[in-house]
């Protein structure tokens, strides 16, 4: 089977990142980073403008109806930019549970709509990455207990920050007390919801990863074509252009198998956990090859405060350890292998 997206995702993705080039440089995101929140709510009112918090929402709650294959190119480019992602966490995996509630569910038709619009911030808590991003100034937490689906709000349960290197998120763990009141499903109408959920916040966190590792690549290429040794660009030296070509390598075969992950989740594929699990294992390991290679070109400025590289640096470091390690993903990838009936092989690498 040959692979590649429809012209229109080509073209939205252009769009989008037409819209962060002049929206969301370097100078505005430390000037959101530095404030309590982390966030903007003027940020925010664009981003709805440019129909992404719509994006996958079903049509008949005002959205678009879109799938993993639409949004995986626009989370690139929100890594890339270094948006944090609090955006994919409301309008992709917040929607993504609560599109598949039943329809029975009250507040399914209420909050689709309201995120669609642009209205409602989603943070949601699971054990698989236990510290929750925005939960302070979420609008509704969608929490795990027991493949139960529970919904809440911030005012309703205990928040204790979390410290991190990475000023981009503000993470909480959230202390409270499952209730009939709180919850919106059962364990059996939960468990499939949840399991998917998990994956396309790992899919999520992939493709971020890797517009990461493309931003700190082009950030290392940049700098080394401007800084001099020895009356010349050290970019001109071959074993810097040997690190910065490894890290091009890895960003570039990154890419086939975030998108066939991304496929896997759009069709239901029966193995797309272990294609989500690959496709994070690579992305993260592709993030700390360009931070180091990249740290490398920039020398010892790489860590100041003054660079950008910094703030890629420190967003990608974090972010490899939310929704399952690489260890975690790891072993995921090894069970799928070593399962009886799975099938291997060029033949069976896009089916």
């Amino acid at each position: 089977m040959k692979f590649t997206f429809e012209p229109e995702q080509f073209a939205f993705r252009d769009a989008v990142r037409r819209f962060l080039v002049v929206e969301a440089v370097p100078e505005v995101l430390r000037a959101f980073w530095e404030t309590q929140s982390g966030r903007s709510p003027e940020m925010r009112a664009k981003v709805t403008d440019q129909g992404l918090t719509a994006l996958s929402v079903p049509e008949a709650f005002g959205g678009m109806g879109l799938n993993d294959l639409d949004w995986i190119l626009i989370l690139q480019e929100l890594g890339y930019h270094g948006i944090p992602e609090s955006l994919s966490d409301s309008a992709y995996l917040g929607v993504d549970i609560l599109r598949n509630l039943p329809d029975g569910v009250a507040l399914k038709k209420e909050w689709l709509e309201r995120i669609a619009a642009g209205k409602a911030r989603i943070a949601v808590g699971h054990p698989v990455n236990p510290f929750v991003a925005d939960a302070a100034i979420a609008d509704l937490l969608l929490l795990w207990h027991d493949d139960e689906v529970h919904a809440t709000t911030p005012d309703a349960v205990k928040l204790t920050l979390q410290p991190s290197l990475d000023q981009s998120r503000r993470l909480y763990r959230v202390e409270w007390q499952p209730s009939a009141a709180t919850r919106v499903c059962d364990a059996a109408t939960g468990a499939p919801i949840w399991r998917d959920a998990c994956d396309r916040a790992a899919l999520s966190v992939a493709s971020q990863l890797r517009g990461l590792a493309k931003r700190m690549l082009d950030l290392g290429v940049d700098y080394s074509a401007q800084r001099k040794q020895f009356g010349r660009p050290v970019g001109s030296f071959q074993a810097l252009k040997h690190h910065l070509a490894n890290v091009a390598v890895a960003v570039e075969f990154a890419g086939p198998v975030i998108h066939r992950a991304a496929y896997s989740m759009a069709h239901g594929h029966p193995q797309r956990a272990a294609h989500v699990s690959h496709a994070r294992v690579v992305a993260g390991e592709a993030a700390w090859l360009a931070a180091r290679n990249s740290m490398q070109a920039h020398g010892a400025m790489g860590y100041t405060w003054e660079t950008d590289l910094q703030m890629f640096m420190k967003h990608a470091w974090a972010l490899d350890s939310a929704w399952g390690t690489r260890a975690f993903h790891k072993s995921r990838v090894t069970a799928a292998v070593l399962a009886d009936g799975m099938a291997l092989g060029p033949g069976a690498t896009f089916i």
